[in-house]
Formats: C-alpha cells, structure tokens, sequence
C-alpha cells in the first residue's frame, strides 16, 4: 500500500507553515528544530510561540513562562494582514487554553493542513509542565488530523490505555494504530518501538473503513539516545509532506534523518542532555526531499 500525498506542491512556490510550538533558549527541540528543518525543507516557517523556556525540561533547572495571554492578539494582528497558510504544525502547549487557539488557526485557514505532534511526554511520562487538563485538551487535536504522530507515550495517553512499553508486538501495534484512528485522525504515525532487535519501527497508517492499514518503517537503531529526537521527526516528517511527498515516503526520510543527525550529534560535547545538532545534516534533508 502507497499513502496518498497529502499536499501538491508547486515547485515554484513556499509553502507557509504555522508552528505552534515553545521555545527553548537551549537545548534543540520544538521551534529550535521546527525553524531550521521546515526551512531546509523549502517552507516558510510562521512560529506561534506556545512557551518560553531557559532550557527545555530535561535540564533541572529551567525557567517556564506561558504565553497564552499574547496569542489572540497574536492571532489577531495576523488576520488583519491577511497572513495565509497552509499548513498548521502543533506541538509543545502552554496551557489547555491554547488548544482554543490552534482550532482558531484550523477555522481561519480551513484549507491548511493539520500536522499533529501531540507532545505530552515519553518514556511513560507526562513532561514536568503538563497536567491530565492539558492532556485531556490535547485530545482533540486529533479529531480531523491530517498527521497525528505520537510516541507510545502519548498514544497511550491519547486512548486512555496503560503505557504497554517500547517492545510491543504487531497486535498491540494494531490495536493502538485503530484506537488512534478512532479518536478521528485522517492519518497516523506511530513512532519509537524498540524490539530490541538493533532496529527502530515506526508505523504509518490511514482510516480505511473498519482497521487501519500500516506500513512498517525500520531504521537502525544507534547504541545512545538523545533528547529532541521527536521533534526532530515530527518537523522533518512536515517538511517532507509539504514538499509533496506521500506520507509513508515522508516518514522515511524523516526516520532516516533522525539517524544520520544523530550521528552527527554524538560527536558534541553534552549530546545527550542538550539534543540533536542536526545542522550539518540539513543539506541533506533538502536533497531527500526534492
């Protein structure tokens, strides 16, 4: 099976982008990989800051400041200028509040496309600045989702269901992917399960009446983890959809980035806490995506 391409790109044009994300001032995740990566992709990049952070929340010491009481006039100056858009990329939130907000984005342009990164947490955590309210608000971001594209944290989030752990089987795959689907997704990409075979999968899947039907992706699992990495994909996977690949070929080159970046991260001092340097990649990035 082949997933439909999402988005026709003219070559000659610049796809612009809302990307509702926070901003760390170190540590590479969210509108610090958002901004660069969409940009190497050919799109133009329209931050909707959700958050202001020192440092993102792996770090014990960060300081935390919502913006939710900016936006709407935010928002608000962009429809006088009558700014348009094609895409609305959601990530990292401030506030259940700011769901409001994205849906606004999706009211005001209903031709853009709703790419999802419901960030909430990882390796069977909420991140240290979410509460179950905010959780609970993310949820329906799902409902019409061009690309919804959890972790097993936050899909187990997302449908209410225990944390099953990163080696889960093709049943359990299925059951997520469906369950995912049901919350009223167009389209599905489930990151991040290990095996521990020395490989990572990530799935792809579409409402096709009753099940979803998925395409398995495996990339090479690398012996260290790094922080940011989802980000790094959510934004890679956009970049590749919106210059007009099919969604199964988007989330290849985004997998594949995400590798060769952190191959290139391990050599930084302090790799594993401050991100993914995936700067000298991103010519690589736009080669793939041509």
């Amino acid at each position: 099976m082949t997933h439909a391409t999402l988005y026709q790109r003219n070559p000659l044009y610049v796809p612009r982008v809302a990307a509702v994300h926070d901003m760390c001032g170190y540590g590479k995740c969210s509108l610090t990989a958002a901004i660069p990566i969409l940009s190497a992709a050919g799109c133009d990049v329209c931050p909707v800051p959700t958050a202001l952070f020192s440092a993102h929340t792996l770090y014990k010491t960060y300081t935390f400041h919502d913006t939710t009481d900016i936006l709407s006039a935010y928002l608000d100056a962009w429809k006088e200028e009558n700014v348009d858009l094609d895409a609305v990329y959601s990530g990292f939130l401030g506030s259940p509040a700011q769901v409001d907000l994205v849906q606004r984005l999706y009211s005001e342009y209903p031709h853009a496309l709703h790419l999802v990164d419901p960030v909430m947490g990882d390796a069977g955590k909420m991140y240290p600045t979410y509460t179950q309210e905010l959780c609970d608000a993310t949820k329906r971001l799902a409902v019409g989702a061009d690309i919804l594209m959890p972790n097993l944290t936050e899909a187990s989030i997302l449908t209410d269901t225990a944390y099953p752990g990163q080696n889960i089987s093709d049943s359990q795959v299925d059951s997520i992917l469906d369950a995912l689907l049901d919350l009223g997704a167009h389209n599905v990409v489930l990151k991040g399960i290990d095996r521990e075979d020395g490989t990572l999968r990530n799935y792809v899947a579409t409402e096709s009446g009753h099940s979803a039907e998925k395409i398995e992706l495996v990339h090479e699992k690398l012996p260290y983890m790094i922080h940011g990495t989802g980000d790094t994909f959510a934004s890679s996977l956009s970049g590749a959809v919106l210059a007009g690949k099919p969604l199964d070929e988007a989330a290849h080159i985004a997998g594949e980035f995400v590798r060769s970046a952190m191959e290139s991260t391990r050599h930084q001092p302090h790799f594993e806490e401050r991100g993914v340097s995936f700067e000298l990649v991103l010519g690589e990035l736009t080669r793939l995506v041509k």
